[in-house]
């Protein structure tokens, strides 16, 4: 598949600080592609610039193998990690409202159908739960017609249900042929919607693939997951250098039936034990020493 956006060497300085510093990748047709990083890491600085918000300070984005101009504004959707709609208004009108910004644009009707807002349309936006604006969001960044849509953590603050919802819309989004830039905070989201991935880190790409092939690439061992309450931080014992999340005792090993032994052999309970296969927040945590939201 070519290429639709290539982003360039790219640097963005406030002051002193260099936010971006020489980043580069591109962006396949059709794909998913996730950015991910700590805040701080430069990732939303990066997004802006290839949204066209902020001018970088060098470095290129090529949008279909030219600088951003008419052709791209007309073709990107963004959903924004934050918008404040009109009050006051329905939910068709403020539909209506962002259609007209585009040459063409897409059905309301049609997209409200799309998105499950049909019931919604007559209803004041300041009312709609969290899961409705979320949708009604992702139905305005698709008013265009988009062939790249970006999406700026387009699940934060939902429950899993509602989050699950989001995910299967941004699949027939994919699957009806356009490409999609995303950020989030969640590793699970990006496992199921990403097919590349780039992990930023002060300022710098740190690591880039397709999920699996990273965690193939840092990764031979598997995590034996306990109660943080069923070994005790005090226990002492050097084959157990667990690292503690929340409620769980996380002990990487390369030999699970040795560490299964040595278990037994200290009366540690496994009633409550779990083997799990590395995952990306694993891989985030090795590569930036720190949790996705500090």
């Amino acid at each position: 598949m070519p290429t639709i956006l290539q982003v360039s060497n790219l640097i963005k300085r406030f002051g002193s600080l260099t936010a971006v510093n020489q980043v580069s990748f591109e962006i396949v047709e059709g794909s998913c592609f996730g950015l991910l990083g700590p805040n701080g890491a430069g990732k939303t600085t990066t997004i802006e610039m290839m949204e066209g918000i902020k001018q970088p300070d060098g470095g290129t984005i090529r949008y279909r193998g030219k600088p951003l101009g008419e052709q791209f504004r007309n073709e990107a959707g963004i959903m924004f990690q934050s918008t404040a709609l009109q009050d006051f208004i329905t939910v068709r009108e403020v539909m209506r409202q962002f259609s007209r910004f585009y040459p063409h644009s897409a059905n309301i009707d049609e997209l409200a159908d799309r998105f499950a807002l049909h019931e919604f349309l007559g209803q004041d936006t300041r009312k709609l739960s969290g899961g409705q604006k979320q949708r009604l969001l992702l139905a305005m960044a698709m008013i265009n017609q988009p062939k790249i849509l970006f999406l700026d953590e387009p699940t934060t603050g939902l429950d899993p249900q509602s989050r699950r919802n989001l995910w299967d819309q941004v699949q027939q989004v994919r699957a009806q042929g356009a490409t999609i830039l995303l950020t989030t905070h969640y590793m699970e989201e990006a496992y199921e919607l990403c097919d590349e991935i780039a992990i930023m880190d002060h300022g710098r790409i740190i690591a880039h693939d397709a999920p699996d092939a990273l965690l193939a690439a840092h990764f031979n061992d598997v995590v034996v997951q306990l109660h943080a309450t069923d070994l005790p931080r005090e226990i002492g014992e050097p084959e157990f250098d667990a690292v503690y999340r929340n409620d769980s005792a996380h002990i990487v090993t390369g030999d699970v039936n040795q560490t299964v032994e040595n278990l037994l052999r200290l009366d540690i309970p496994l009633d409550h034990l779990r083997i799990r296969a590395r995952d990306l927040e694993d891989l985030f945590l090795e590569l930036t020493g720190r949790e996705l939201r500090t």
